[in-house]
């Protein structure tokens, strides 16, 4: 039997409330499901692993496949997160993803809203990258990409996907690294039809690092990412009226004032000045002008030009390495 999540009732305020509450880094009070309650497996054989606790499973890429789960449920908004650790050591190629997706409900017009982790070769960090589809709209990417305070691979850090009907905010150990605001503009672009939640881990060696130039090397699998405190905390949907009464109603903007606080907005912009290193905001190669949402920080621009010349505008293309930063360098959460 599926466990349908608790609500304090059928009002969206009440809904929203709670999530205003967890977004601010409350989120002790919110059920964490054992992987029969809420997962199914995608795809991977005996490569997906249960823990003996049922609430934590490690996913396995090796020559033979990769491995992935689905929520049971559709959702339409809510808020969705994982305590995740990721592989080590040698890692170009491996894509490690955190997401929300109905494409195989919605084959032409699908919606997504990704957390993508982005192996590397040794010595080199892991990357992260956000994205969100609206409608189909694959031909405008809304990639975003950032380094990281912290090794992923070292320990476990919480990975958080909030999704209302007029944002999205993604979230690394309770800190909001990126805002997307619904807007007139984009129109249908914006996710907008209920969603399962995914994870997976697989081979992206076409793409995934340095455009492809390193591929996965199997003499260091197995890879395996690990994943606890599954929470799946949203508006449960009818998977074939695709309807919910609880969902229905849209929030006026006076709801939303609390999904970010002033201290979070603090740290996510000293988070963005330090650690994002592409947005499609900027990308002069993709878009003769930025897309419709896209607000446009001239002092963002010019220090993004040092990760990519010719993305943002400006200069020759240079391909020598970036050091590895030092853990002199990074700073903890606290300071962010």
């Amino acid at each position: 039997m599926v466990m349908k999540l608790p609500y304090l009732g059928s009002s969206l305020f009440l809904f929203l409330a709670q999530v205003c509450v967890v977004a601010s880094g409350f989120e002790k009070g919110l059920p964490i499901l054992s992987f029969d309650e809420g997962y199914n497996q995608l795809f991977g054989d005996d490569n997906i692993v249960l823990h003996r606790d049922g609430k934590a499973v490690h996913l396995t890429l090796n020559q033979r496949t990769g491995s992935g789960f689905v929520s049971q449920d559709l959702y339409l908004h809510g808020y969705f997160s994982a305590s995740i650790k990721l592989p080590a050591d040698y890692t170009a190629g491996v894509v490690v993803a955190f997401y929300m997706s109905n494409g195989d409900i919605f084959e032409k017009n699908h919606d997504e809203i990704d957390f993508e982790f982005l192996g590397n070769i040794r010595g080199k960090d892991w990357r992260i990258q956000t994205n969100v589809y609206g409608n189909g709209s694959t031909r405008v990417g809304r990639e975003e990409r950032y380094n990281l305070w912290f090794d992923p691979a070292d320990d476990f850090h919480q990975y958080t996907i909030l999704w209302t009907d007029s944002h999205i905010i993604f979230y690394v150990d309770n800190i909001p690294i990126r805002e997307l605001k619904r807007t007139a503009a984009m129109g249908g672009n914006f996710p907008s039809k209920p969603m399962s939640l995914y994870a997976t881990i697989w081979d992206g060696s076409d793409w995934a690092t340095n455009g492809g130039k390193y591929r996965v090397n199997y003499k260091y699998a197995p890879y395996v990412a690990e994943f606890s405190e599954l929470i799946l905390h949203g508006c449960t949907v009818d998977p074939i009226e695709f309807s919910s009464k609880r969902c229905d109603k849209v929030q006026s903007p006076e709801q939303l004032t609390s999904l970010i606080t002033s201290p979070q907005r603090s740290k996510m912009d000293r988070f963005r000045r330090k650690y994002m290193t592409y947005s499609y905001c900027y990308d002069q190669t993709r878009y003769k002008a930025p897309p419709p949402e896209c607000v446009v920080n001239l002092l963002e621009v010019e220090r993004l030009k040092k990760f990519d010349p010719v993305t943002f505008g400006g200069g020759r293309h240079h391909h020598g390495k970036r050091h590895k930063r030092s853990r002199a360098n990074r700073f903890e959460a606290d300071s962010i």
